[in-house]
């Protein structure tokens, strides 16, 4: 008997058009999956069995009429929980949106819909997206299915977690400072940030409308590219999409698995490597970087000097438009109201002051009072303005470096998964995590995660990143495809397949909450 979890996304499709399977059955697969591992990794906010079986029965009557809606119709897909979902909560992580179900869909959702995949439920998530490792959740924290005592990466863990652990063969997730490619390096997925206005951000609830960006969580890069072309494109309800066609993106992927890199130039980022980046890091990116040179690329190292500050300009940038953002979860609207002890008549302030303080957690707060400072009268030169400039800078650095090469390369994360807990009250030592992606964000340019195998002292998995110039996404498939088609022939097939099978041991200890 088939096990369909274990098939990637491209693998299902083609199964579906053969009339192997439908897609009820893909979906039920998926839904059992659910059932027998979440309780594990926790990747789940929300599951919407009948909704998901509701739109499969469509998506074959689709197949057997001759009309599929697209490729991909019938494969289910797991969506990260800060997307509206018209009849699903959206709690974005939080327990000032607990229960709220919105009146319409996110753009994305609802190309979704009418490409016919169907939605498995919402994804786990820091709250707001503000975290690196999914424990900033207010509701418990997602498991990494390598090792359930270790983090799956934020803020998007639940998505890269839901795909890593064979319970979805597609996410969405959304990446403000590398939430999509951080979490895919750690679990040994694929994750893809695309251009900035490349994907509509319509019905996001925003964290930072200038660095937020939609895109894929999969198993392979030839799965990103698909769901990508059905996401992306101009979208008028969205003030900063691009008014331009998609690139040929599955072109360029199917183009790069024939591993082949001839004339193709790859610029070593110096500034991305180095201190306070792993061993066993460094050596699977060095590895992959040599893997590339033998199919025929063309290796220079490029110097990006402002990289160095990015960490510092971003982290002003991000809480100053959340701190802007957040002031709309005011108890008058929608969402959570709490209502003050032992005041008898409460004004507004004192609703407001008395949800958010039950509503917020910690991280929420610590970045909402940066950022208000940030923008408060005589810092917001010295601050805001002064990281605005930086952002010029590593802007202006990007141009400089992609005349001499065509992408750019680095590892994706400085460590693999580190342990639950470990750096939950260490501010400054999470925010490191997105050392090597907050560069993209900031640019707005686009940027994949690839596999890069496992380091030496953990057994765990490392990430490849490849960045592109602004609208050239299908650059980082056509490489990324090419290096993944690289390390699976040398690996043998793919890494998950090298991931330790969830146990009834690991159910069982984890459905108690611990974390052993």
């Amino acid at each position: 008997m088939t096990d369909w979890t274990r098939k990637t996304a491209a693998e299902l499709a083609d199964a579906l058009t053969a009339g192997e399977t439908t897609s009820v059955e893909l979906t039920q697969a998926s839904l059992d999956r659910i059932a027998a591992v979440d309780g594990a990794v926790r990747a789940f906010l929300h599951v919407d069995t009948e909704g998901a079986l509701a739109q499969a029965r469509q998506s074959d009557a689709r197949r057997t009429a001759g009309t599929p809606a697209s490729p991909l119709d019938g494969v289910p897909i797991a969506v990260k929980d800060v997307l509206a979902t018209s009849g699903l909560p959206t709690t974005c992580g939080s327990r000032i949106l607990e229960g709220w179900i919105p009146p319409y869909d996110a753009t994305v959702v609802t190309r979704l819909r009418a490409a016919g995949l169907p939605i498995l439920g919402k994804t786990n998530m820091d709250e707001f997206a503000m975290g690196s490792s999914t424990e900033h959740s207010a509701y418990g924290a997602t498991h990494n299915p390598w090792d359930l005592d270790r983090i799956p990466g934020g803020s998007g863990g639940g998505s890269a977690a839901a795909v890593a652990s064979f319970q979805a063969p597609l996410a969405l997730g959304t990446d403000t400072g590398g939430s999509i490619r951080q979490p895919g390096a750690v679990t040994g997925t694929v994750g893809v940030k695309p251009t900035y206005g490349g994907v509509s951000r319509y019905g996001l609830v925003a964290l930072a409308n200038s660095l937020d960006q939609v895109g894929p969580v999969t198993r392979t890069v030839l799965d990103s590219a698909l769901l990508h072309e059905i996401i992306g494109g101009h979208d008028p309800m969205d003030s900063t999409s691009i008014d331009q066609p998609l690139q040929p993106l599955v072109a360029a992927a199917r183009q790069g698995a024939n591993g082949d890199m001839t004339g193709v130039r790859i610029g070593v980022v110096k500034e991305l490597g180095g201190d306070g980046y792993q061993a066993g890091v460094l050596a699977r990116f060095r590895e992959s970087v040599e893997l590339l040179v033998a199919a025929g690329a063309e290796v220079v190292e490029v110097s990006c000097p402002s990289f160095v500050h990015a960490l510092a300009a971003y982290y002003l940038i991000l809480p100053a438009e959340a701190s802007s953002n957040l002031a709309k979860f005011d108890a008058m609207r929608y969402g959570l109201r709490v209502l003050p002890e032992h005041i008898d008549n409460p004004s507004a302030e004192d609703v407001m002051r008395a949800t958010r303080d039950a509503g917020f957690g910690d991280e929420v707060k610590r970045r909402i009072i940066l950022g208000t400072y940030a923008l408060s009268s005589g810092y917001y030169d010295a601050y805001y303005g002064q990281a605005q400039k930086v952002r010029t800078l590593i802007s202006r650095d990007f141009e400089a470096a992609f005349t001499q090469a065509d992408v750019l390369v680095s590892p994706t994360a400085p460590t693999t998964a580190f342990r639950l807990g470990e750096k939950v009250d260490d501010p400054v030592a999470m925010y490191l995590n997105d050392l090597a992606t907050i560069p993209a964000n900031l640019a707005g340019v686009p940027g994949i995660s690839v596999p890069s195998g496992l380091a030496d002292e953990d057994g765990l998995p490392a990430g490849f990143q490849i960045l592109a110039p602004a609208l050239a996404d299908d650059r980082v498939y056509r490489v990324g495809a090419a290096l993944e088609a690289i390390l699976r022939d040398k690996w043998g097939g793919p890494l998950l397949d090298r991931a330790p099978e969830l146990t009834p041991v690991d159910l069982v200890d984890a459905s108690t909450g611990d974390t052993r």
